[in-house]
């Protein structure tokens, strides 16, 4: 079951470590290796979803999604946006982006390092919404209770994470973009840059949001439809069976879980220009994510249970939380790549560390994973 499901991401896992290695050598090995591990676990709540709608969908649409979905999520968010991002920054055509990063690598990494403030502060802007709605919404389950029940009070203040994101934006572009590191080692002053750019990163979040909003919506809307069928087959006696999407609401439904895959793309994409500008290596590490994504989608649609190690999210989104303030710092200062990129494994790592002795203390006390809806460490 684990090789039939997960075959196609080992293959591609060792193919694509092998290419990092021929390309950047064994530090090129590592960069792939951690955009991989960000990637997975940036999306892991992405693949719960994925399996929860899934499932509802009948089998030609499955597998649509499991195969055109793929390729719009590897191809398209994960190799094509990065070249997007870097063109736009740069201010120079996507083939040209492209070539550049593979004939000419000293001229491309002064154009990106030129490009970065502003990648920076875009990037910087939608991670840290991600990271303050998540933190300023009241879950049941909770991670560091010391640190989430209070945030989640304040939370219930309308519209505070964009207050704050604005005010952090309007600090780093009087305070780093004012001297924006810059090629040769040089500084200049990008404040307006900045602002523009986060503002655009800011919107964007938005309106991709409002875009998982409204098919969010339009499941719901299937969810209370298929209640009531339920319903009235059992005032009438029948035995309802369990009802498959196809058709006008499948293909909502596929609209719906790619929007959102892309959401969640954005994330990984932009989290990974803190950690390299190589847009090889960066559609490496995170095509190689792309597929293990897929592949636990398909696994939690096939075994019928969900993931017991709950503070993953959590330990995700502060990762991401921590990505966006590494973002903004490295307007003005450079951080090494290794160093980014641990930061994010070393949260997730104890996210699932805790995940594990909350698992097992509730099979001490003989009590099921959804025994306990609140935790603090």
């Amino acid at each position: 079951m684990l090789l039939k499901t997960f075959g196609w991401s080992f293959a591609v896992t060792a193919v694509g470590l092998v290419a990092a290695v021929l390309y950047g050598g064994w530090t090129g090995f590592g960069i792939v290796a951690i955009l991989t591990i960000l990637e997975i676990s940036l999306s892991f709540d992405n693949a719960v979803v994925n399996a929860g709608i899934l499932k509802k969908m009948n089998a030609f649409w499955q597998k649509i999604f499991l195969t055109v979905g793929v390729l719009i999520a590897v191809f398209g968010m994960r190799l094509v946006f990065p070249v997007v991002i870097v063109a736009i920054s740069a201010k120079i055509g996507p083939i040209e982006a492209v070539d550049l990063a593979l004939s000419d690598k000293h001229r491309y990494q002064e154009l990106v390092t030129d490009a970065h403030p502003s990648i920076a502060a875009f990037g910087g802007m939608f991670l840290l919404m991600i990271f303050l709605d998540f933190i300023f919404e009241d879950r049941d389950i909770k991670w560091l209770g010391w640190l989430e029940r209070p945030l989640a009070k304040l939370g219930k203040v309308d519209m505070l994470s964009v207050c704050i994101a604005l005010v952090v934006l309007l600090v780093s572009a009087m305070t780093f973009a004012t001297h924006a590191h810059q090629h040769g080692g040089t500084h200049t002053d990008k404040a307006q840059t900045v602002l523009i750019a986060g503002i655009a990163g800011l919107i964007t979040y938005l309106v991709v949001g409002g875009l998982s909003g409204y098919f969010e919506n339009r499941l719901e809307e299937e969810d209370e439809r298929e209640e009531e069928a339920e319903e009235a087959a059992k005032r009438e006696g029948k035995k309802k069976s369990a009802v498959v999407l196809a058709g006008k609401a499948a293909f909502f439904m596929f609209l719906y879980l790619e929007v959102l895959d892309a959401s969640f793309s954005f994330d990984g994409v932009i989290g990974a220009f803190a950690i390299t500008n190589d847009i090889v290596l960066m559609a490496l590490g995170l095509g190689i994510g792309a597929m293990y994504v897929r592949s636990l989608t398909v696994y939690l649609v096939r075994q019928g249970t969900l993931d017991d190690y709950v503070y993953l999210e959590h330990g995700a989104h502060y990762a991401i939380g921590a990505l966006a303030v590494i973002l903004l710092v490295t307007i003005q200062y450079q951080i090494n790549e290794v160093i980014t990129g641990l930061v994010g494994v070393v949260l997730i790592g104890a996210s699932f560390w805790s995940s594990v002795r909350r698992n097992k203390r509730l099979a001490a006390e003989g009590l099921g994973p959804k025994a306990e809806v609140t935790s603090g460490v």
